[in-house]
């Protein structure tokens, strides 16, 4: 972290360089992509995306929002560069290749196109049209019925592939409750989902009640949805083996899918607990006392807890505030449950686990404010927008050389989630290096923000 000049602030009247600063952090506000924005790698070319979405959902009789949403829950609309996810899924839409969801074959069936067309592009998703309307006819809906985005709750949840039905509907609750209260896209060639009304007939058929919803007995907060007796070992941890690590992973999938893949005994693998990126909900899969199979070394296995946080290692957008937030929670307490020492030392990545071939959490997973968490630097700070009536763009990261994501308006009162250190900025509050952090990968300049203190925020972490 670079020399922290914001702790003082200069005052007063703005040379003509100054105020040419101010107008740069604080210009016009600008179309922009939103914070959520993905890589357009792998994706549909920009302003086709649109138009692969309507062309599919016209083909096979969709409800065109409806498949944005279910392709926003697998993936957040990103191909990742055409690999696979954990589960073996491809594409924006996760068409899936393994021993007991295909919908990548049956795709394949479906439209005629090659397994290795289907993976990438459009095709992803008109073959995720093409799935869904197949069982959409399965379910015996009628034209009618079609027209109706409350009578494909059924088919969503097939789509997901869960074995068990506490987990189908929580995969096609994910993708009805996105319909319920609308979603920007993140894609700037796709414009935002808007919310509405929906009550959906939450029939699943042919799947198995499996004691999902209950709590965990070992963490309060957490839903208990147990992992296939094939993906872990039965000890009677600490006795057995010391708790000395807690390892911290990204299910490259999304959480529903990644606790049913759990569930899959051909996965060979599991992980105690698993967060979701949006509201930082826990699911516990493997009893702490009980060995999963997640950091690919015997001994760490033995010997910790494995986290697994919902998301892509490639795309920031998945590690939200929340989630932070909920698995530092977590964190804290089993460190403090088997004396686990609360430093880098113990709690560590994937790929940190000697012979880890893995690379997650990856780059974009910030420890800083990660451990700040843990060891209970949690306050949130908040302020208000001074922009001197202009709107103030918000960047991707601390600095001017970030780019734009969005704009606030003068006089917004905003959360200010942890502070970094970045571009120094001059505005109405003097000049400062000094950046807040008011979302996931959303950035402001402290300079045009009154927050009530010199600088940095006390009990606010650094970023």
């Amino acid at each position: 972290m670079g020399t922290r000049l914001a702790s003082r602030r200069t005052h007063g009247l703005l040379s003509a360089a100054l105020t040419a600063t101010l107008l740069l952090s604080a210009e016009s506000v600008l179309a922009a992509a939103p914070a959520s924005a993905a890589p357009d790698t792998g994706s549909p070319a920009a302003g086709r995306l649109a138009a692969a979405f309507d062309t599919a959902a016209t083909r096979y009789d969709v409800p065109r929002d409806l498949l944005v949403a279910l392709g926003y829950a697998e993936t957040r609309l990103d191909s990742h560069g055409g690999a696979p996810s954990a589960a073996g899924g491809y594409g924006l839409m996760h068409l899936a290749s393994n021993p007991e969801l295909r919908t990548l074959d049956e795709a394949a069936a479906l439209t005629g196109l090659s397994r290795g067309a289907l993976r990438a592009d459009a095709a992803n998703i008109t073959g995720a049209a093409a799935v869904l309307r197949s069982y959409a006819d399965q379910a015996g809906l009628t034209p009618t019925e079609r027209d109706d985005v409350d009578e494909w709750y059924a088919p969503v949840a097939r789509y997901g592939g869960a074995a068990t039905l506490s987990l189908a509907r929580l995969y096609a609750d994910a993708v009805y409750d996105l319909l319920r209260t609308g979603f920007d896209t993140g894609r700037r060639e796709l414009a935002p989902v808007p919310g509405r009304p929906v009550a959906p007939r939450r029939d699943v058929p042919g799947r198995v009640a499996d004691g999902v919803g209950t709590l965990s007995t070992d963490y309060g907060p957490a839903a208990w949805a147990p992992a296939s007796t094939s993906n872990y070992t039965v000890a009677s941890r600490p006795a057995s083996h010391p708790v000395r690590y807690i390892v911290i992973h990204v299910t490259q999938g999304s959480y529903a899918g990644s606790i049913s893949w759990f569930q899959n005994p051909a996965s060979k693998t599991s992980a105690h607990y698993t967060f979701r990126s949006s509201d930082g909900a826990v699911t516990q899969s493997v009893r702490e006392k009980d060995i999963a199979w997640h950091a690919g070394n015997w001994t760490y296995n033995t010997q910790s807890i494995g986290i697994e946080h919902e998301g892509w290692v490639d795309n920031p957008a998945w590690f939200t505030d929340s989630m932070y937030r909920a698995s530092a929670t977590l964190t804290r307490t089993l460190a403090d449950r088997y004396g686990i020492p609360k430093t880098r030392a113990h709690i560590i990545a994937h790929s940190e686990v000697p012979g880890a071939t893995h690379t997650d959490p990856g780059p974009n997973w910030n420890w800083t404010y990660y451990m700040q968490l843990v060891n209970q630097q949690t306050g949130v700070g908040s302020g208000t927008v001074d922009a001197e009536g202009l709107g103030l763009n918000v960047r991707s990261g601390p600095g001017t050389g970030y780019g734009i994501v969005g704009s606030v308006t003068d006089g917004t009162t905003v959360s200010i989630y942890c502070q970094a250190v970045g571009t120094t900025v001059t505005g109405p509050h003097g000049t400062t290096n000094v950046w807040d952090r008011i979302g996931t990968n959303r950035y402001v300049s402290d300079a045009y923000v009154l927050t009530g203190h010199d600088g940095f925020i006390p009990g606010v972490p650094r970023c």
